[in-house]
C-alpha cells in the first residue's frame, strides 16, 4: 500500500484521483501553479505544494520542481493524471531512479507506443489490423507523392510524435501534397520538437471507437468494453459514450481481442486505451494506444460499475487483476463542459464564474473542480467539467443528459452547454447515425 501519492496534475483529474485515494486510505499531495492556488484540488488534498508560475513549462511540466515536491513531502508514488507528463517516459524513468513509483506503465512501454511508427510496427507483428500506409517516416516530398499514388488518394499525413490533430493533414489529390507536406512537418516540429511525419490511407466516414484495457505486472490483460468518441471538433473529443451505438457483439469481441493483443505485445501494465478507426463496413484499424487514464474514463466506470483509478493504483502496488473482460451493462454519455464560446468558433472564455449551479438527480454525475467565484485561468486546457449521465438505454441517457444540461447554470464565462443541448436534440445524433465528420457544417442555432 502506498502511504502518500503526489498528483502531478491539476483541476478535475487531480480532484478525481484525490477522491479515490481518500477512499483507499492513502494521503495525497496536490501541486499547483500560482494561477491554481484557489483550485479545489489544492483545497481537498492533504498537502499542497506550489511548483511555479502559471506557464506549464514553469510548473506542471517542470520535472525538477515536481520531484522536489515529492521529496519534501515524502511521497512514495506519483500519479500523472492525463496530459502534461502522463506519457513522458523521461519523467517515469526519473521517478524510478528516485525510488518513487510512477503510477502507470514503465518507460519502455511508454516509448513503444509514444512513437506512432514504432507502435504501428509493433501492432503489425502482433497481428492487429492497421491502416494501410508507408512503413516508416517520409524522407521528402517526392517520396510522399509516390507513396500517395501507390496507396491511392485520399491519404493523411500524421506527426509520428503527435496528438490532438497537430501535424495532421488530409490530402485529397496530388496538387495539394506540396503545401500539406510542408505544413504538417512545420507544425509537427513546432508542437513536438520532432518534425517526422508518416502517411496512411485516409479512412472515409470513420468512427472513432476505443477499447479500455487493463494489464497487471504478471502478464494478465483484460478489456473493459468500448467508448465511441466520434463526436469531435478539429480532432478534439466533445462527447463520448458507451456502448457505441455502432457496436455489435461480434465486433466487440474482435476489437476487444485485438486490444488485448496490442497490450500483450508490450507486456503492458496499468490501465490504458487502444484506439481504433472503424469504417462504415465495420472494418477496424489500430490508430494509437494511450498509456494513461483517459478524460472519458468515467463513461466506462458508469457502465461497468468499476473504479478505474483505483484499479490503476492497485496495479501499481503489484496487485493482480481478475483478467475478466467486461461488457457494458447500461448506457452512459459524457459531455465535456469547456469554457469556450460555441457561437464564436469555440474561442476560449477564461474569467470569473459568478454563478454556478450543477445538475443532480438519478443517473447524473458531475466531475469538476470549479465553483462560484472561481477564476478560470487562461493558461491551460479550457475543460472545466464533465457531465455524465447513465440509464438503461441510450435514448434514456440522452433524455437525462438534456435535462441535466438544462439545469447546468454557469454565468460569468461562455461554455459549450448550448452546443451540447442542441446536439442532444439532433435527430441524426439520437439515431446513432454519425461519424467523426458529423460536426462539419453543424450550425449552432
Amino acid at each position: 500500500m502506498f502511504n502518500k501519492i503526489l498528483i502531478a496534475n491539476r483541476g478535475e483529474i487531480a480532484l478525481r484521483v484525490i477522491r479515490t485515494c481518500r477512499e483507499m486510505g492513502i494521503k495525497t499531495v496536490a501541486v499547483y501553479s500560482t494561477a491554481d492556488r484557489d483550485s479545489l484540488h489544492v483545497k481537498f488534498a492533504d498537502e499542497a505544494v506550489c511548483i511555479g508560475k502559471p506557464p506549464s513549462s514553469d510548473s506542471y511540466l517542470n520535472i525538477p520542481h515536481l520531484m522536489a515536491a515529492a521529496e519534501i513531502t515524502n511521497a512514495d508514488a506519483i500519479h500523472p493524471g492525463y496530459g502534461f507528463l502522463a506519457e513522458n517516459s523521461k519523467f517515469a524513468q526519473i521517478c524510478s531512479d528516485h525510488g518513487i513509483k510512477f503510477i502507470g506503465p514503465t518507460p519502455d512501454m511508454i516509448n513503444s507506443m509514444g512513437d506512432k511508427i514504432t507502435a504501428k510496427e509493433t501492432m503489425i507483428k502482433a497481428g492487429v489490423p492497421v491502416v494501410p500506409g508507408g512503413e516508416g517516416l517520409l524522407q521528402n516530398l517526392d517520396e510522399a507523392i509516390g507513396l500517395a499514388k501507390e496507396i491511392g488518394f485520399p491519404v493523411i499525413l500524421k506527426a509520428t510524435a503527435g496528438g490532438g490533430g497537430k501535424g495532421m493533414r488530409i490530402v485529397w489529390e496530388e496538387s495539394e501534397m506540396d503545401r500539406a507536406y510542408n505544413t504538417a512537418k512545420a507544425e509537427a516540429g513546432a508542437s513536438f520538437k520532432n518534425d517526422g511525419i508518416y502517411m496512411e490511407k485516409f479512412v472515409e466516414e470513420p468512427r472513432h471507437i476505443e477499447i479500455q484495457i487493463a494489464g497487471d505486472q504478471f502478464g494478465k490483460v483484460c478489456h473493459l468494453g468500448e467508448r465511441d468518441c466520434s463526436i469531435q471538433r478539429r480532432h478534439q473529443k466533445l462527447v463520448e459514450e458507451s456502448p457505441s451505438p455502432f457496436m455489435t457483439s461480434e465486433l466487440r469481441q474482435k476489437m476487444g481481442d485485438a486490444a488485448k493483443k496490442a497490450a500483450s505485445a508490450i507486456n503492458y501494465e496499468s490501465v490504458g486505451t487502444v484506439e481504433f478507426l472503424v469504417d462504415k463496413n465495420r472494418n477496424f484499424y489500430f490508430m494509437e494506444m494511450n498509456t494513461r487514464i483517459q478524460v472519458e474514463h468515467c463513461v466506462t466506470e458508469e457502465v461497468i460499475s468499476f473504479d478505474l483509478v483505483k484499479e490503476q493504483i492497485k496495479i501499481a502496488m503489484g496487485e493482480k487483476i481478475s483478467g475478466r473482460d467486461y461488457i457494458p451493462q447500461c448506457h452512459a454519455i459524457e459531455c465535456r463542459i469547456n469554457a469556450e464560446d460555441p457561437y464564436n468558433d469555440f474561442r476560449p472564455s477564461p474569467g470569473k464564474i459568478t454563478t454556478l449551479h450543477q445538475p443532480g438527480g438519478h443517473g447524473v454525475r458531475v466531475d469538476s473542480h470549479v465553483y462560484a467565484g472561481y477564476v478560470i485561468p487562461p493558461f491551460y486546457d479550457s475543460m472545466i467539467g464533465k457531465l455524465i449521465t447513465v440509464a438503461q438505454t441510450r435514448q434514456e441517457a440522452i433524455d437525462t443528459m438534456y435535462r441535466a444540461l438544462s439545469e447546468y447554470i454557469i454565468e460569468g464565462v461562455k461554455t459549450t452547454i448550448p452546443f451540447h443541448l442542441q446536439l442532444m436534440n439532433d435527430e441524426r445524433f439520437r439515431s446513432g447515425n454519425f461519424n467523426t465528420n458529423f460536426l462539419e457544417g453543424f450550425q449552432l442555432k
